[in-house]
Parts: structure tokens; sequence; C-alpha cells
């Protein structure tokens, strides 16, 4: 059985020839493809870290389990599509609004577990039916919007816990993550936010020494003088031990909130496998289901003890990108870097120890970019916001989402927010579409199908169609290296 775990060296196996790529079944020298392995952890870095300790969960079992996440996704696609599976931002409003109700850790890990299932169940399908299923219950309107009113629904979040924590530290942060990502190039622009990181670390210390400490709300509502950076908890951690896990708890509230992060997932894992079809010049067409899949197993693996959920890392399709190498090897090699991460307790206590007021600089551009990647799909798609037929129901699910909007059913049963929004959303499209005229329909025959670019061999035969990469690019003004779908 080829499970995608031998390589052939590529060349003389140090550096591949001018306009050479190094291909997933290939390979450079060991000591190169580790380092390119560490090179692959860096850059999932900022994100990955920062996604669990938004969520309330332990950053040392999070970077575990994304490296045993990667390794099952490697070895469910037979090593054709180079990716690494880090924990994924489009739950950290599930999880806000879940502790906001009296959930706790467990209970956010039994939500998401149940949409790693419904993300597992998605691939099946997509391998077994085609994408024209998943298109016709959710076409890119009902898509974008879902994913806008997910990350827009965070904004509460940074504005009254992070933020106000250390403003002055959140605004300087904020300018230079942003400057990070706009002005520097190639590697370092995939790695802003962990740059941004380190850049908050270091103001905070600074501060802390030249004007002591600050008088401001610290994970509580009133406020206290308190360090901006205290790494009493470091130094007790010890540098090698287990992460600590839970099991999950299952609550029908909590799952309705998180189960619409299911379409941001499919999503994120159709741009991912656009665009490394593109890069490498293989047509993916009968892994995107496979891909959906792993993921969904994968984040179920993850949520069974404890972990955050994980989807496919964009930040790595950079660095491909940059470097040209596609070796599933170096996945291999940053897998086994995380799990050796995941076992040092006092990095995780660094971790933790992300002051406040960094995050808040941080998440006013990550849950901003969360939610204009909702539109973005709409761009990619061509999708017509002058059609009511579409304007309608995305409007009405986005304010009901982003506002908090509530539905309140019984003394013990409520529908509000992100669950609301999308039920309004998937619903209110499908039914006036039943009752929209036939011009209204008719102006719909533009717009392109999320996922026609990566699964055309399921839907009309494999061999016919013109390659999944030869289609993204003819309309992707982004080029490759970037996902289509969500920017991730």
């Amino acid at each position: 059985m080829n499970l995608g775990v031998r390589w052939t060296l590529h060349g003389d196996g140090r550096t591949p020839a001018p306009g050479a790529v190094v291909r997933p079944d290939e390979r450079l020298s060991w000591p190169r493809t580790a380092g390119l392995g560490a090179q692959h952890v860096v850059a999932m870095f900022g994100a990955s870290f920062v996604a669990p300790v938004l969520m309330g969960l332990d950053p040392n079992l999070a970077i575990m389990m994304s490296g045993v996440a990667t390794v099952i996704f490697l070895l469910a696609t037979r090593g054709r599509v180079p990716s690494y599976l880090g924990c994924s931002l489009s739950f950290v409003g599930v999880a806000a609004t879940i502790r906001a109700s009296g959930g706790d850790s467990a209970t956010v890990t039994g939500a998401v577990l149940v949409v790693g299932a419904a993300l597992f169940v998605a691939g099946l399908a997509v391998r077994r039916f085609g994408a024209r299923i998943i298109h016709a219950a959710m076409p890119p309107i009902v898509t974008g919007a879902v994913v806008m009113l997910i990350g827009f629904n965070l904004a509460p979040v940074t504005a009254a816990t992070y933020w106000p924590q250390d403003q002055w530290t959140a605004l300087l942060v904020m300018l230079f993550t942003g400057l990070a990502v706009v002005c520097l190039r190639g590697f370092f622009s995939r790695i802003a936010i962990f740059l941004g990181l380190i850049f908050g670390y270091a103001l905070s210390w600074a501060l802390d020494r030249v004007f002591g400490k600050i008088h401001s709300p610290a994970g509580g509502a009133e406020a206290v003088d308190h360090w901006r950076l205290d790494l009493s908890g470091v130094a007790e951690a010890d540098w090698i031990g287990l992460p600590s896990f839970h099991a999950p708890s299952f609550e029908w509230s909590a799952i309705l909130v998180a189960l619409p992060v299911v379409i941001a997932l499919i999503a994120e894992n159709a741009g991912h496998v656009k665009a490394v079809g593109e890069m490498t010049g293989e047509p993916l067409d009968d892994k995107l289901g496979t891909a959906i899949a792993a993921d969904g197993a994968a984040s179920m693996l993850s949520t069974a003890v404890g972990g955050p959920p994980n989807t496919t890392y964009s930040e790595n399709i950079g660095v491909m990108a940059a470097t040209r190498v596609y070796s599933t090897a170096a996945y291999w090699a940053a897998a086994g870097f995380a799990l050796l991460f995941g076992l040092c307790p006092k990095f995780g206590a660094v971790v933790a120890a992300i002051p406040g007021g960094v995050l808040g600089g941080i998440t006013v551009i990550l849950y901003g970019m969360i939610g204009l990647l909702g539109a973005q799909i709409w761009i990619n798609a061509k999708v017509d916001l002058r059609n009511p037929l579409n304007l309608v129901p995305a409007a009405a699910g986005i304010i009901i989402g982003v506002g908090g909007v509530s539905l309140k059913i019984t003394d013990t049963f409520e529908l509000g927010g992100i669950a609301l929004g999308t039920i309004v959303v998937i619903t209110g499209y499908h039914v006036l579409r039943a009752f929209a005229p036939a011009h209204m329909k008719e102006r719909m025959k533009d717009e392109e199908p999320l996922l026609d670019a990566g699964t055309s061999s399921y839907d009309a035969g494999a061999g016919t169609q013109e390659p999944a990469g030869q289609k993204a690019a003819a309309r992707t003004p982004e080029g490759p290296g970037t996902d289509p779908a969500t920017g991730r």
C-alpha cells in the first residue's frame, strides 16, 4: 500500500535547479528537509498558537495535536497534498459564545468534535457524489455570508476583552503587524502574526520596566494593577511533560452554535487543494473529498482529548511558494517538531503568557481578515449582490450573526448569533429561491461554484476537463501561493 512515505532524492539533494521544483514525492537531503520542516513550524506559529489561547485551551496540546493531525492528513492523501494542519481560528467566536453562556472547555471541545464529524461526513459525500451536493446546499452567497458573520461576530471579543487591557500596546502591535503584512516580502510576510507577537512581547516587557504596572482589566471586569507581561508561570513550568487532556461533553445549544463553522472549513480546504494543485501543476481533483474528510477526522481526534480543531494553513502554502519545495517529507519533519514542542510545558507557558494588549492588537487584524474573506469568496465566485435573491438572505443573516440577535424558543433554549444567522442565510436563500421569479435565477448563471476547480473530475468524468490549476489561475487574481477561497 502506498502511504506516500517514500521519496526520491531531488538532484544532488542540495538546491533545486533554476526553474525546477521539488515535487511532493521528492526530497532534499535530510538535514535540509529538517530545516524546511522547522520553517513550516515557524510559519504556522502565530495563528496556531494564538487560536488555542483565544479559545481557552492548552497551547501545548494544540501544537502537539497539530503534528498528529498533519500526519493523519498526509497518510490519508497518500502524500499527494502537501499541507500542515494547524489550529483553526474559525472556532474562536464559537468558543467565546459558548463560554459566555456558561460552557467550559469540555463543552467547547464537545461541540467542535461534532463539527469535525460533520466535516468528515461532508468529505465522504464529496468523494461519493461530487461537488454538486455541496454547491446545491451552500452556494457561494451562502458560504461567503457565513464566513463573514463568523469573523465579524468576534469584534466584541476584541473590543471588550483584549483591547482595554492595554490600549496603547494594542494600537502599536496592530500598526506593527499591519506594516509587517504589507511591507515584508516572501517568508517574513507569511509569519507577520508571529513577528507581531514577538514585537508585542518585547514592547510589553519594556513598558513594564519603564512605567511599572498598568491599571486596567486583566481577565476580569474590574481594573487592577498588574504587569503587562507576567512570566511567573514560565518559571514554574517543567521543561518536559505531557499537556493537559480532558474529555469532551456535549450540549445541544453549544453544538448548534458551532455547526455553522463546517461551511468555513469546507471553503478553507477547497481553496487549499486548488492552490496546491495550481502550484505543483498536478490536478488534485480526486483528493478534495479525501482532504476534507481527513481534516474532519484529525479534528475529531484532537478535540476528543481536549485539543482544538485543525485546518489547512495557507501560511505554509506561502513557504512552498517561496522555496518551490513541495516535498511532503518536510511536513513530516514539521509534524515531528510540533510533537516535541508539545512535550515542553515551559514552551506552552510562554505562549499562555501573551499579554492581553498584544492579543488586542493582533485580533483586530485577524478577526477582520476572517470576516472579509467571506467577501473574497463572493468576489471569486462573481456573486451579484444587486440580485435580491442574493442580497436579502445575506444581509439579514449577517446582521443577526454580527449583532447577536437572539430567538427564544423555550425557557431553556435560545438561538442567536452565529447559529441563528447561519440558519437565516441558508434557509432564507433556499426558501426565497423556491418563490423567486425566473429572471432572478437566470441572473445567477454566471456565478462560479465554490468547489468547481477542485472537483471537476467528480462531476463530469476524469480526463475530460481542464486541469484544476489552470482553471484556478485563469480566474484568481492573487496568483500562486494564495488560498483563493479563504486566504488562509
